[in-house]
């Protein structure tokens, strides 16, 4: 966010080393960063070198549809993500008392997982649904368990609620939040929060249950490629 407010203050282009004395980062980190800025559109590199505001974060900070641009700027990130991970790809919010229904980057190699049941009635039993859960706190927790039951959906799924309470307390907000086929048979899936400010969001990933040998390393590499869906979100 430094580097972007050091950029939008000139309009006809700044340089690295302006940059890196206004946002205080050595060179090194700045230059991942302004890679992954320029790649996600939110910079643009001139001729000379400089730097100036990309088209992305024009849109977003407009105010004109921006729900519209959010969108797009988000689908854009989960088609890279699931393209960088090998799986179908989901981003999920918290809002207004309800898990809302879930923006997915899936193809022909990476399906995205049947939802036979709706996500937003099914947070109990998905790790995007948990994973969301346990950014709340416990009474927004029992609230949300108090509107939605907890049914058995396979063999795995936690009902018991006092169960369900005491894991999402345990739950390291390092560590990604797994549902091993709690939700459906034959899949298994993981996700990460994406902290900005109050929101209260995650981004999920789902695999079939034989590449379960690939799940942790999946939910790592989105952990780590969770920085522009966070600017998103943020900016």
């Amino acid at each position: 966010m430094r580097v972007l407010e050091t950029v939008s203050r000139h309009r006809n282009g700044v340089t690295e080393d302006v940059i890196a004395r206004r946002a205080e980062l050595p060179a090194d980190r700045l230059e991942q960063l302004l890679r992954m800025l320029c790649r996600e559109g939110y910079l643009t590199r001139l001729e000379d070198g400089s730097y100036v505001v990309g088209e992305a974060l024009m849109l977003l900070s407009s105010g004109m549809d921006r729900s519209q641009a959010l969108r797009a700027r988000l689908q854009s990130t989960l088609d890279e993500l699931r393209d960088t991970v090998g799986a179908a790809v989901y981003f999920g919010r918290y809002r207004d008392g309800e898990l809302e229904s879930a923006q997915v980057a899936d193809g022909p190699t990476t399906p995205a997982v049947n939802q036979w049941v709706d996500f937003r009635s099914a947070a109990h039993a998905t790790a995007l649904g948990k994973c969301l859960l346990s950014q709340l706190d416990h009474d927004r927790r029992l609230d949300h368990l108090s509107r939605h039951r907890t049914p058995r959906l396979t063999s795995r799924t936690i009902t018991d609620e006092r169960l369900l309470l005491t894991a999402l307390d345990r739950q390291p907000s390092t560590v990604p939040v797994l549902d091993l086929q709690e939700y459906a048979v034959g899949t298994v899936c993981a996700a990460v929060p994406v902290t900005a400010g109050s929101a209260v969001s995650c981004l999920a990933l789902s695999l079939p249950v034989t590449q379960a040998h690939r799940l942790r390393r999946a939910a790592e590499m989105l952990s780590q490629r969770a920085a522009p869906v966070m600017l998103s979100l943020a900016i």
